[in-house]
């Protein structure tokens, strides 16, 4: 049933986007012109289409959004043809396992519902979205008619006459570069990829995806398109075209699937060309709630003991790519409510979120870590979150904020938790100091998730039973990885985190403060129930989701032999 215009109105009038004046006009206005609300107010000016769009979505019950920037799954598409799409003012935007999600003007239309689904002849649940009418229109003249498959628009640059790529063909969906580079950022994204790899070899491109922490090949392109590939990446980046010598940063985002990626990307000089890397970050799936995080009992309770401390300072360590910033994140969305003050300081800020207040650091203008806490700490917080502890003066500064009632989270570079001790002191800061403050600290690795479709039961050999800590008349079941069409044939989906998580006492800041060595601060660790990281990846071993040859890949399993 369709939402009466009075309604809406009156919806548009308590959120003073309108007058009553301005409602009275519009609505004598559509009664006149036969034109929807939202035309209308739109038409005379009283209101912008977006604002409209949204409003009568709250209304409907549906959500709303804007087809400018996003780019539709080229499955999708291959459902619903162009003249019913034409006919019915719809436009497919993405295809899941069970889910069409269609861009309408008009989500309530039961009709036109159940019209579609006789018209894809396929058990898919739909999904409206409340979508402008001029913007559905556009994408149905923009996207329809042109390949927006990968394999299809490489067969049409290497067979077709292609043009090199020009300024002035930006905006030009005709020239199949420009689709090529949306078709790859669209299935790297479907594929869940956390990297884009175009890398130019001496007669060919090697394009690749970092797909859970392994990169692997995807296409290989001939090398004649590579300088049309460089300028539209170029292009959508921001980055200097006339520049093939110095190494340039960029960023750009895409709606994909119907939510906004951002794209960073750096160009990086190489013997046979620029090479491109395209860092994905999905801001849906960076906020993972901390049960999803995929830690083992102990870690996750080890954890929320150390959040429940109200003063001090939080590490996490680990390399790059190794999820120190979503278990960050996690955190911070447990804690993030209204009574609390969470402002953080990063390079550059990841994944924007409601309630908290974001800072992006910036050198050029002299916004370093250092000078930033100090800021932070003049606008009341209750936790701060500080992106890198880099130098001794930020961290000074983040140990000065958990000494002055503050909780820090902060991550650090080190390869241990244990090890981020001797990092501290090096830096500069004093045992003093570190003694009473600290939290605790979190060492992270990812390793990947045997897939739970086709992994398969073995008896392992006695090396094996001698790693994990077996005795040889022990006969436990593990398992190993086999690859399935649900893998893609590599017998591993999603990953699971490492976590060696030290929890400091009393006792452990009494040997830190009398200046004890690594060695038996760990001791005092372990009498309390420390695992380290290797211990924690061998349970997950044990316990059958992933594998001994892919835990070594992550954690060093030398101690063990």
């Amino acid at each position: 049933m369709a939402i009466k215009p009075v309604r809406i109105g009156e919806q548009l009038i308590e959120k003073g986007l309108v007058s009553a004046d301005q409602l009275r006009i519009a609505l004598a206005e559509q009664k006149k012109t036969g034109k929807k609300l939202g035309e209308a107010l739109s038409s005379l000016g009283f209101l912008t289409e977006e604002a409209a769009r949204e409003a009568i979505g709250d209304a409907v019950g549906y959500s709303s959004m804007s087809l400018k920037g996003v780019v539709p799954d080229s499955d999708a598409l291959q459902l619903i043809s162009e003249a019913f799409a034409r006919a019915n003012l719809i436009m497919p935007i993405s295809l899941g396992s069970d889910q069409l999600k269609l861009a309408m003007a008009n989500p309530d239309d039961i009709i036109l519902l159940d019209k579609i689904r006789r018209h894809i002849k396929k058990d898919i649940r739909l999904a409206p979205v409340l979508v402008v009418a001029k913007e559905i229109q556009t994408a149905i003249d923009y996207y329809y008619g042109y390949e927006l498959s990968i394999d299809g628009i490489i067969h049409e640059l290497e067979t077709g006459q292609v043009d090199n790529y020009s300024l002035s063909d930006q905006a030009e969906y005709s020239q199949p570069m420009v689709r090529l580079v949306d078709s790859i950022l669209t299935d790297a994204v479907k594929n869940s990829a956390s990297d884009i790899h175009f890398e130019p070899e001496e007669h060919y491109i090697r394009i690749r995806y970092r797909i859970d922490g392994v990169l692997q090949q995807i296409r290989l392109l001939h090398k004649s398109l590579w300088s049309s590939l460089v300028v539209r990446l170029k292009v959508v980046s921001n980055l200097d075209l006339t520049d093939q010598r110095l190494p340039q940063d960029g960023h750009m985002d895409l709606i994909v699937y119907g939510r906004r990626i951002d794209f960073r990307v750096s160009s990086l000089p190489g013997t046979h060309g620029e090479n491109f890397v395209l860092r994905i970050l999905d801001r849906d799936k960076g906020i993972v709630p901390l049960e999803n995080l995929g830690l083992d009992p102990h870690s996750f309770q080890q954890l929320k003991l150390m959040m429940a401390r109200p003063t001090g300072i939080l590490l996490v360590t680990g390399p790059t790519g190794s999820g120190k910033t979503t278990t960050l994140y996690s955190m911070l969305n447990e804690m993030n409510e209204m009574g609390v003050n969470i402002m953080t300081l990063e390079d550059p800020v990841e994944y924007p979120m409601t309630l908290i207040r974001q800072t992006a650091v910036n050198e050029d203008v002299g916004l370093t870590f250092a000078a930033g806490i100090r800021s932070l700490l003049r606008q009341d917080p209750d936790i701060i979150l500080i992106g890198e502890i880099r130098d001794g003066d930020t961290a000074q500064m983040a140990m000065r904020a958990a000494m002055t009632g503050h909780q820090v989270f902060a991550t650090l570079h080190t390869n241990s938790a244990i090890g981020s001790i001797p990092r501290l002191l090096d830096i500069g800061v004093t045992r003093s100091i570190l003694s009473g403050n600290i939290i605790g600290i979190v060492a992270q690795r990812l390793t990947r998730k045997l897939c739970e479709s086709c992994k398969k039961a073995y008896t392992p050999e006695a090396f094996e039973l001698s790693l994990l800590g077996f005795e040889p008349h022990e006969k436990p079941v593990l398992y190993k990885a086999c690859g399935c069409e649900a893998c893609k044939g590599l017998g591993y989906k999603g990953r699971l985190a490492i976590l060696e998580t030290l929890r400091f006492t009393e006792e452990m800041d009494s040997l830190l403060l009398e200046g004890a060595s690594q060695h038996q601060i760990l001791a005092q660790a372990v009498k309390q129930g420390f695992f380290t990281m290797t211990q924690s990846a061998l349970r997950w071993v044990k316990s059958g989701h992933t594998t001994l040859e892919e835990i070594s890949r992550v954690v060093d399993l030398t101690e063990l032999l």
